[in-house]
């Protein structure tokens, strides 16, 4: 059958870690399994927009991993040091029982994110290579989540696989010892996943709802492999709450012309109330067993927000309580600077620019890679909100020009020009 390219990208999107699971459960080489599954994908965009999509997509899929793993296992640089895999790897495609057919009815897409969440691994080196070999975000997205370099973070992920192999990670589920802390980090990878497809990093689209719904349809797989009095399941409950309640206002954040439309100008008839009251239930139900964590407030948050009627009937002095909560618990530049905006809105902008200033001169949110771009937009606000459009209007074009998502540059080039004209400069 035939496809257009989106859905083939979708399509490869989806099958990549149930691919790259059968190459690791095959034959054991992370490193090398991952790159034959980047192989296999470029060969498939190529050829299937042509020839069209084929029947068993994965199992296509999976023989065409064979074939590029068993190259680079012959490959001059790798036949000294992996001889032995080698012979392995040709063992398996000549042996029936290992043909790439039809594969199992399995989804080895979790097993794959606590693979790469391995404890030989540093927690930023977990996340980048969960949010690669799982998630499917470019080596670029990944470095914006971290405010780093392309090249830092291609780096920092090659490191990783390398590490992998030298600590002879298997294709296996954790220990008790360090299974809470690979479903920490986990829950870091998923939480990033969805933020880089609620607002991408770059180019010509807001959101990417391919990649929030994969964060979601992961969580939620998460959360079903937890009893229900796990230690960790009121916090993985808290995070899908906060996805579903964040991806309920999607439809909204754009207008019919696709320009971005801000939260207080959003019609919320068109916010998505299956998500809301799933969202909202999920927090109520865990809420009370007192296993506080970030995700756990965040989720609190998104619900008032969402269950607020309209933008003045929003308990802005609950949300700053709860972000002063919430920045003892993870005291990061943008929690930070998410109190900024909450207290501006409970007691008025000049608080919350003496908030911001207060924390730039401790924290630096100015400087900060994560926050500098945001900080200059919410001080912006700030100043339109105090009357102040000469300033507001320089801090818009400071911030558009920090951003490389092109809808949020058009908008805030917009809020300036509409408060300060180019011809009356």
């Amino acid at each position: 059958m035939n496809g257009s390219a989106p859905t083939i990208e979708h399509l490869l999107r989806t099958e990549a870690p149930q691919v790259l699971g059968a190459l690791v459960r095959r034959f054991g080489q992370f490193d090398i399994a991952e790159d034959a599954v980047q192989e296999a994908l470029l060969a498939a965009s190529r050829t299937w927009p042509a020839d069209g999509v084929p029947e068993n997509p994965r199992s296509w899929l999976i023989r065409i991993g064979y074939r590029k793993m068993v190259d680079l296992l012959r490959s001059e640089q790798a036949r000294r040091r992996r001889e032995q895999e080698t012979g392995l790897a040709e063992l398996a495609m000549r042996e029936p029982a290992r043909d790439a057919g039809p594969p199992p009815n399995v989804d080895d897409s979790l097993t794959l994110l606590l693979l790469c969440c391995h404890p030989a691994l540093s927690p930023t080196s977990q996340v980048a290579l969960t949010l690669r070999a799982v998630g499917g975000l470019a080596t670029a997205e990944i470095a914006h989540a971290y405010g780093t370099t392309e090249s830092t973070m291609g780096t920092r992920i090659s490191r990783a696989k390398q590490q992998l192999a030298r600590a002879g990670a298997r294709f296996t589920p954790p220990g008790a010892d360090d299974r809470d802390s690979r479903i920490t980090a986990v829950t870091q990878v998923l939480y990033l996943i969805f933020n880089e497809g609620y607002t991408t990093s770059s180019g010509d689209r807001l959101t990417r709802v391919d990649l929030t719904q994969e964060a979601i349809r992961l969580t939620r797989m998460l959360r079903a492999t937890l009893p229900a009095d796990d230690a960790m399941t009121a916090e993985v409950t808290g995070l899908l709450a906060l996805m579903l309640l964040t991806e309920a206002r999607h439809a909204a954040r754009t207008g019919d012309d696709g320009e971005l439309v801000p939260l207080e100008e959003q019609d919320r008839t068109r916010w998505n109330r299956d998500l809301i009251r799933e969202g909202t239930e999920l927090i109520d139900s865990v809420w009370p067993l007192r296993r506080l964590g970030p995700y756990q407030i965040q989720a609190a948050i998104a619900a008032l927000h969402a269950t607020a009627p309209s933008p003045g009937q929003t308990d802005w002095p609950q949300i700053a309580g709860l972000y002063l909560w919430l920045e003892r618990l993870t005291p990061t530049a943008p929690v930070r600077l998410s109190r900024v905006v909450a207290v501006a809105q409970a007691y008025g902008p000049e608080r919350g620019l003496a908030l911001l200033d207060d924390l730039n001169r401790t924290h630096h949110l100015d400087q900060n890679p994560l926050t500098h771009q945001r900080e200059r937009a919410v001080r912006a606000h700030l100043l339109q909100m105090t009357g102040n459009t000469t300033g507001a209007a320089a801090f818009y074009r400071q911030a558009a020009t920090l951003t490389d998502n092109h809808v949020e540059q058009r908008y805030l080039h917009d809020k300036a020009d509409h408060l300060d004209p180019p011809d009356r400069r």
